[in-house]
């Protein structure tokens, strides 16, 4: 589901070339990419979401070869395939939880259907922030800005979830509850964690430790 080998990247011709680990996460999978400021990671999860592309190696993500695909269809594909906790919750602050929620539906068709909906209260239930759909993003605490993106990155049942650092801004007690409601929530699709966390690392046997190039 995903595989990455050979990956090397570079922002500039006089910028030093990255080079990542090999490494396969099966589908169904979850996995870490464990590492310290520095080595890479948010350049690998761009890699990985095709926001950047690599100099050489292969990429694929959900069947999908990523260097082979237009920049149009890796749109459609991010859209339908992947779901992405962000570090930083993103969230339109003049919406609603709710809405910012069902914001995608609504850009994408014109309205939010009845089926969306129903998945929307259910996700917000079960990740114990039903009550907060009406309030906004600025209104609520810490662990609940990121179970809120836990739901927005779930709420379209996607093949593969990239988690970037979803604990980094909590104390240990959230940083558990946020871990266990995302892999819960994220039991029937393929996860990636990347963070540099020490608290989680023992979490997943699949763990990959990024390393800056001069290490």
């Amino acid at each position: 589901m995903v595989h990455v080998e050979g990956i090397q990247f570079r922002y500039g011709k006089d910028s030093p070339k990255l080079d990542f680990p090999d490494f396969r996460c099966a589908a169904g999978e979850h996995m870490l990419l464990l590492g310290d400021s520095g080595t890479g990671k948010t350049t690998l999860l761009h890699l990985l979401c095709g926001l950047l592309r690599p100099e050489s190696g292969v990429l694929r993500v959900a069947d999908r070869d990523l260097c082979a695909t237009s920049d149009r269809d890796l749109d459609v594909w991010r859209g339908s395939e992947l779901g992405i906790v962000f570090q930083r919750s993103h969230f339109v602050q003049s919406l609603t939880v709710a809405e910012n929620l069902a914001l995608p539906h609504q850009l994408a068709q014109g309205h939010v259907p009845a089926q969306a909906i129903d998945r929307l209260r259910s996700m917000l239930d079960r990740l114990g922030i039903a009550h907060r759909a009406n309030a906004r993003p600025s209104e609520l605490s810490v662990g609940e800005q990121q179970r809120a993106s836990i739901a927005r990155a779930l709420l379209h049942q996607p093949k593969v979830v990239f988690a970037d650092e979803p604990t980094s801004a909590l104390d240990d007690r959230n940083a558990e509850a946020v871990m266990n409601i995302l892999e819960r929530e994220a039991a029937s699709a393929t996860l990636v964690v990347v963070t540099h966390d020490q608290r989680i690392k023992d979490r997943y046997s699949n763990c990959v430790t990024l390393k800056s190039a001069d290490s």
